[in-house]
């Protein structure tokens, strides 16, 4: 669902019952006095957490955008602060708790300068990261070695939509706290928290392997515990290949070598939600 947004009394959409940023809400806190200067603190911090080693020693992350601030209020998130371009008129409540929480305008150009994804951000929010839980649990989809972080992102967007599957990432994976992944997981990252692991023993079993030749068909997939995907050029290691029941091969058309691993992922992960449907 979208949320509702309103600058300059303009309604921009609605939708009831998901976080939502308004124009002043009732339970919302005023906006601070306009950050001005390049060396507020809380400018600097969203700085730093461009940094892998940043986000890990403070223990926080930043989102860009609206739907990704709201995505986060949806899933009982709530943020450390948000910074929203000044002139818009955005101020922000929780729609579903009246939670609410500290709202600075910026000048444009200064959140821009701090922006990750380039010019036109309308509101960058920080957040804690969530300790991790338990082990992960069925169903499962493992990392190993995938290292862009568009791909990272689409797949715990993937995992989540058509699994509702926990993304557990092994060693040699990117931060899918970083912006580009917290951007292509489309909040999913908020609803399914992907968890980091020392490796593929601490995934659920049986577990299978998806490789580029030589698996056996997707019907293979039934029963799957955890899917294991590796990184496009390299592929899953052997040991990891070693530690499934059996591998599987998507089969393609065209002389085409082999799929980008976000895209492997999507076709796999709709196959076993295909045979969950029908046990």
């Amino acid at each position: 669902m979208r949320p509702v947004l309103r600058s300059g009394g303009g309604r921009l959409g609605s939708q009831e019952g998901f976080g939502a940023v308004g124009r002043t809400p009732a339970t919302s806190k005023k906006t601070n006095q306009m950050i001005e200067s390049k060396d507020n603190e809380k400018l600097k911090l969203v700085r730093k957490l461009h940094v892998r080693k940043h986000r890990e020693r403070q223990g926080l992350f930043a989102t860009e955008g609206e739907d990704l601030l709201s995505a986060g209020l949806a899933a009982g998130a709530t943020p450390r602060f948000v910074l929203v371009a000044g002139g818009t008129g955005l101020h922000g409540t929780d729609a579903g708790t009246g939670a609410s929480y500290p709202v600075d305008a910026v000048h444009s150009d200064l959140l821009d300068s701090v922006s990750a994804l380039g010019s036109g951000t309308r509101a960058i929010a920080v957040w804690e990261k969530k300790p991790r839980g338990t082990a992960p649990v069925a169903p499962c989809v493992y990392l190993d070695g995938v290292g862009d972080p568009g791909n990272v992102g689409a797949i715990i967007r993937t995992a989540h939509a058509l699994l509702d599957a926990t993304v557990a990432l092994g060693p040699g994976c990117t931060d899918p706290f970083s912006p580009k992944a917290t951007r292509a997981s489309m909040g999913s990252l908020f609803a399914r928290p992907p968890l980091t692991v020392a490796g593929v023993e601490e995934t659920p079993e049986p577990r299978v392997a998806l490789v580029a030749h030589g698996g056996e068909g997707l019907d293979a997939l039934a029963g799957a515990a955890t899917l294991c995907l590796g990184a496009e050029r390299e592929g899953l290691r052997p040991e990891v290949i070693a530690a499934c029941a059996t591998t599987v091969t998507i089969p393609l058309r065209g002389g085409t070598e082999s799929l980008n691993v976000a895209a492997a992922a999507a076709v796999a992960c709709a196959r076993m939600s295909e045979v969950r449907a029908d046990a």
